[in-house]
């Protein structure tokens, strides 16, 4: 079987994420709190000592061969899979802090910005001798935009894991599937330099977006051609990523639609900021 080109699911009503993590447990060991963060599984991801226990990915198949080869060619920066069930899964938890908001002082710094970018390519060296072939993926990004590669295509603060300032690991990799090393970093720089609007940025990187991005593509060990190509997929990721959650909105899904109509006008001012500084993107990237 090849590579499907289409959804092997979607996180479409509440449905999806109604199966309770508290179906799979550690020898009697009781859950502690949720997890913070999360969109598609908010509010069940349950931590167990030293697991995690969440809803099945909904490409499973897929996602856990991809986690089985990222640890046998030795890349730490990715939860393992410890076992499976038909609602949940346990991974490996990793130590540190994910980057929830509100963010910590020492993940925005432009050491912190180059550790994601260092950490991304890590995972793009790890992840380039896995065979996507014969899985289902989720949804595809656009087709112009794939090299073969399975990136991530979710790198945004809550799925990154920080000790003292460094990104360290990876986690969800719900949206993983065959993209490239170039839209990966395109996602992540509109998080992290972030491609916002002025008004929307109440840290320390307001003004400095451009900057940012800059210094984020140069730590990427990309060609000047991939990041060119970086700077020219800015606009796609965020118009793919609001699609998959306004699509899920609509259709019900409880997290996406709270999510939405929190993010809903910041998210239409970065579109017309990308496109406005189209052309300083690519210039940034050089």
């Amino acid at each position: 079987m090849q590579v499907s080109p289409a959804p092997c699911s979607a996180w479409l009503t509440d449905g999806a994420a109604d199966a309770s993590p508290h179906g799979l447990q550690a020898d009697g060991v009781l859950p502690g709190g949720p997890l913070p963060g999360g969109t598609a599984n908010r509010g069940l991801v349950i931590r167990v000592g030293e697991t995690v226990i969440r809803p099945t990915a909904p490409c499973r198949h897929a996602t856990h061969a991809l986690l089985a080869h990222l640890s046998v060619v030795g890349f730490d920066g990715a939860p393992r899979v410890l076992a499976v069930s038909a609602a949940t899964e346990m991974l490996t938890y990793i130590g540190g802090q994910a980057a929830v908001p509100p963010l910590p002082v020492d993940t925005l710094t432009d050491a912190a910005l180059v550790s994601v970018a260092e950490l991304l390519r890590r995972y793009h060296l790890a992840a380039a001798s896995f065979d996507p072939a014969g899985y289902r993926w989720p949804r595809p990004i656009p087709a112009r935009f794939r090299t073969g590669l399975v990136s991530h295509n979710d790198v945004h603060p809550a799925n990154l894991v920080f000790r003292d300032g460094r990104a360290v690991a990876l986690i969800d990799f719900d949206l993983a599937g065959p993209g490239s090393a170039a839209w990966d970093f395109a996602a992540a720089a509109r998080s992290w330099a972030p491609l916002q609007d002025d008004q929307d940025i109440a840290d320390s990187r307001q003004g400095r977006a451009l900057e940012r991005f800059r210094i984020f593509v140069q730590a990427s060990g990309l060609t000047r051609a991939e990041r060119r190509h970086v700077a020219e997929m800015v606009i796609a990721n965020h118009d793919w990523t609001y699609a998959i959650v306004t699509e899920a909105a609509t259709a019900g899904h409880q997290g996406f639609a709270d999510h939405w109509r929190s993010v809903a006008e910041p998210a239409a001012r970065a579109r017309h900021w990308c496109q406005r500084h189209q052309r300083d993107l690519l210039a940034a990237a050089r």
